[in-house]
């Protein structure tokens, strides 16, 4: 039996070892790729910069969305079972199974005048299409389930006992959420904002299709790669990972953070 889980170790090393030289590999190749005198000029393209800024503005505008339309959700699947459950939860995850272009697509039909709700926001005025609210669109579609999953997930970790305790000694249900359930949750919704805001980030196909323009960091990348091949391509890829990349480890310090000082209580 020992010998057997020694194997079983040496075996996880090994597929360890794999998947992330996978992950990190090309990333750090992209770095030795490149020509740094290129990247110099990059960041100081103001279409580069407008770019990598509609996608962190947007990408953050998906994210609180997400937060405000998916807690209530994510919630009531975590504490409630009734006969559409396994329904509703296969409906709010469909985005994640559907090719992001097509997922595009299907929300070009519905913001579309020909449909009634592009003949509302026609009527009103309100573009979707080529604007920014066309990018939040198919961020949010793509991203979305991916906090309701991790908040629905956070949930089921506050027993029940103490939310029945609370609301014995008065406290209405709204206030025993704030005041315990989100509380010891917040660390499992936080790690799920980063996921959808890290998915919202680097969308392409679902955006592409609502809005060419303003351009997106993707799009960009897409387009210089298309028109000039690597070199222009490759640099302004180097300042989208490392701007991400670091906003990703600074959020990630902050939730280990809350972690660690909830862990010492």
């Amino acid at each position: 039996m020992e010998r057997r889980l020694e194997l079983l170790y040496i075996l996880a090393a090994l597929t360890g070892f794999i998947i992330l030289v996978f992950n990190v590999f090309p990333i750090l190749n992209t770095f030795y790729w490149t020509d740094w005198d290129t990247v110099k000029m990059t960041l100081t393209d103001k279409m580069v910069i407008n770019s990598i800024w509609t996608s962190v503005k947007c990408a953050s505008i998906t994210t609180i969305i997400s937060f405000f339309l998916g807690i209530p959700l994510a919630y009531y699947l975590a504490r409630h079972e009734f006969k559409l459950k396994n329904l509703i939860e296969s409906l709010v995850d469909i985005p994640m199974v559907i090719p992001h272009t097509v997922a595009g697509i299907c929300l070009l039909t519905v913001v579309s005048p020909r449909s009634p709700v592009g003949h509302f926001l026609k009527t009103h005025n309100i573009e979707a299409l080529g604007t920014e609210m066309g990018i939040v669109l198919g961020m949010l579609f793509v991203s979305m389930p991916l906090l309701v999953d991790s908040a629905r997930d956070a949930f089921k970790w506050v027993p029940v006992r103490m939310e029945n305790v609370s609301r014995s000694l008065g406290a209405t249900h709204l206030e025993t959420f704030f005041r315990i359930t989100f509380v010891l949750s917040w660390r499992g919704i936080l790690s799920g904002m980063i996921i959808t805001w890290a998915r919202a980030i680097s969308e392409f196909g679902a955006v592409i299709i609502l809005a060419y323009h303003p351009m997106t960091a993707p799009t960009l990348i897409y387009e210089r790669f298309s028109a000039y091949g690597m070199k222009y391509a490759v640099p302004a890829n180097i300042i989208l990972v490392v701007i991400s990349i670091i906003i990703f480890v600074v959020l990630r310090l902050v939730s280990l953070k809350g972690r660690q000082r909830h862990d010492s209580r």
